[in-house]
This record gives structure tokens, sequence and C-alpha cells, in this order.
């Protein structure tokens, strides 16, 4: 593979994800023997520290990436995203659990961020309880992590703004029950079951707050902002799905004719102008996501922190790259007419994935209100941005 360039390593793999979608869709999961031929691309291993061997690529290359294998399948790319991201740990971990967990090449990685656990210290390890819901291809995982609150003496802690102490504890999958609750109308591959542990300890060197902690190693990518990473994945699989939804109208359009017509739909004027004007929109919105990673990617590499108004502003256009994607294939799944309806069609597979991508919080509609206030100069938590 190339360690250098992601997206070449993974492109010969694109036809054979999008030829399994429909076996993905009935296994409502990643198959065991995709998930390794995507390890061996190395692009699970996008976030991942160079010091651990994984290739820290740049934002705009994970989201190419990320892209193109949702192009093909978007709850592939849905499991390259949560592999990659989830990765972000080792960044912030002590340098000898981080090796340990990430510096096998094969290893796959996954988790939950919302805080459903619960985890109490006990000496140098924390004693961890939880259930957390969407664990997307957990079951291919070796490690997996889910977010808990702290608790001491029956009581939760605090940072000082307010907000819940949390921190994301790390653990090996066998510690783990995998709940088989993945029965959902979009995304049905990703296998985003329920994640269980009961008290397990969890060593305190493989606890990160991706709030409150400061990454241990150095780099532009760690000074990107956790979850204006995580935004970023989000809005690269509604891209690429986007994408493919555009890419699957555009094959039946060119062949399909209306009852009683002549023309096919690629004929006619007003399946001309509404393809035109759905091509339009994802470009717009392709081009304002990456015009936006490229100014936080510059701030990035310059000395000091990002400033919270260009992190808003990436949040923004991830958010809008999601609901734009959702309103493209709605738009298309009705072009597509009766055809559209069928399981045999692309259409209605990208128009389930499009709106369930739009329920992640990350770029849910109240990441506008978070947006807003900056825009309009109130005060905000910095730590959500």
């Amino acid at each position: 593979m190339s360690r250098n360039d992601p997206l070449t390593a993974l492109r010969p793999l694109l036809p054979e994800l999008a030829a399994r979608a429909a076996e993905m869709e009935e296994a409502r999961r990643l198959p065991a023997d995709l998930a390794q031929k995507i390890a061996a691309t190395g692009v699970f291993r996008m976030v991942t520290p160079k010091a651990f061997g994984g290739l820290e690529s740049t934002p705009r290359e994970m989201v190419e990436v990320t892209e193109a294998a949702a192009r093909a399948n978007a709850s592939a790319g849905w499991c390259v995203m949560i592999a990659a991201t989830t990765a972000l740990n080792a960044a912030y971990m002590d340098a000898g659990f981080a090796s340990a967990i990430y510096g096998d090449p094969m290893a796959i990685t996954g988790g939950v961020f919302a805080p459903m656990g619960r985890a109490v210290p006990e000496g140098d390890s924390y004693r961890v309880t939880g259930r957390w819901q969407w664990g997307s291809g957990s079951a291919n995982c070796s490690w997996l992590c889910g977010s808990c609150t702290i608790w001491e003496n029956g009581e939760m802690l605090r940072l000082p703004s307010g907000a819940p102490d949390t921190r994301m504890m790390v653990f090996p999958a066998s510690d783990a029950v995998l709940h088989d609750t993945w029965h959902v109308m979009g995304l049905k591959g990703t296998g985003s079951g329920d994640i269980e542990v009961k008290d397990i300890l969890v060593p305190k060197g493989r606890s990160v707050s991706l709030v409150s902690d400061k990454p241990k190693v150095p780099g532009a990518l760690y000074k990107f902002p956790a979850f204006g990473l995580l935004s970023l994945g989000v809005c690269a699989v509604a891209l690429g799905n986007a994408r493919g939804a555009l890419d699957a109208f555009h094959a039946l359009a060119t062949v399909k004719k209306s009852q009683g017509s002549a023309k096919t739909l690629a004929e006619r004027q007003t399946m001309q102008a509404d393809y035109a004007r759905c091509e339009a929109q994802w470009r717009a919105a392709r081009a304002y996501l990456f015009a936006e990673i490229d100014r936080v990617w510059a701030a990035a590499q310059a000395p000091g922190e990002i400033p919270m108004e260009l992190r808003a502003d990436l949040r923004l256009a991830c958010t809008h790259m999601t609901r734009t994607g959702a309103e493209i294939c709605r738009t298309l799944y009705d072009l597509g007419g009766g055809a559209a309806l069928f399981e045999a069609s692309d259409l209605q597979r990208r128009f389930r994935d499009a709106h369930a991508i739009t329920q992640h919080i990350v770029t849910a509609p109240s990441t506008y209100e978070l947006t807003g206030r900056i825009l309009f100069g109130l005060p905000t938590d910095a730590g959500m941005v």
C-alpha cells in the first residue's frame, strides 16, 4: 500500500465496496473479510500519529478518502470514518499505552464519544460500567472506547465551566459485550449496535479527555479541534453518499423512459434542470467545505491556538454539507419515480443513508445554534466547538 497516499491504496477496493452493499445491509455490519481488506490499505489509520506507525493524514486527505469510500458504499465509508477518528485517542494517550493499542498496523478501533458510561477512580485505574449506543464497526474491532462521566464519593465531577468531567475509556474488545440492537432505516451495514462493559478496570493511562487534556503528540493535525475532525468525518460520508446518488440517477436517467414516453429521463427538460441544480448544490457545498478545511488547516500549521471563530466556521460547513447531501438524495429519489422504490435501486439506499447521517449529533440542526451564538458574539463554551 501507499503509506503517503491512502486514496490510491483504497481505490482498487472501491468496486468491491459498491458490489457488496446489499450483502452488508442484510448482515447489518461490515463483513470481517472486508474489514481486513480495508485495514490493509491503511485508511483506518489516517488519524493515528506517525509515531505509532499511522499515516497522520491531513484533514483534507481524510475527507477525500472517506468521500471516496462513501461514494461506493455509505456504510463502508462510515466504518472508515469511525475507525479513523477514534484513533485520535492515540495523540492524547501516554506513549506506552498508545503504542500497545495503535502500533499494530492491522488494529481496528472503534467506540462512542457520548458519555454514556460511569467511571470511578480506583488507584491507578478507573472502575468502569456503561452501555453505549451507536458502536459502529464494533464487531471488527480489537479495541473499543466509550466516554464516561467521572464520579467520586457518589458525586459527578465537573469542569470549571460547569460541564461534566468526562473521559474516554479505552479497553480491549474482549472486555465488552456487543448487543445486536442495530435494526434501523439507514446506514444498515455499519453494525452500530450497543457496546456494554460491567465493572471493568481501565488504567488511567488508557483514558483521555478530548476536552480538557492537551495532545501529547505534536503536529498540526492534533491542534485541529476534536469535534471538528469528527464533524469532518460525518459530513465526508454525506458528501460521498450524495455523489453516489448523483451517479445512480445519471445511470438511471440515461436508460429509463416514463410510461408512454419515447424519451429517456435524461432527454426531458425538467429532469435536466433538476439534475443540474442538484449537481450545483453538491459542488457548491463541497467547495465551501474544502475552503473552510483549508482555512483551519492553515491556522493549525501556524503558532498558537486555532481561533474559536474559525472552528465554528468549520462546524457550520460540515453541517451545511450534511444537510445539503440529504436534500440532494431526497430530490433524486423523487426524480427516480417508482423505480427508486425497489430495494435493488441504489437511489433508495442513498436516500435512507443520507437521512441516517443527518441524525448524528455533531452535524444535527442544533449545531446551527452553536455556530449562530458565535456569529452573534455571544459567550460560548469553546470546548464544544
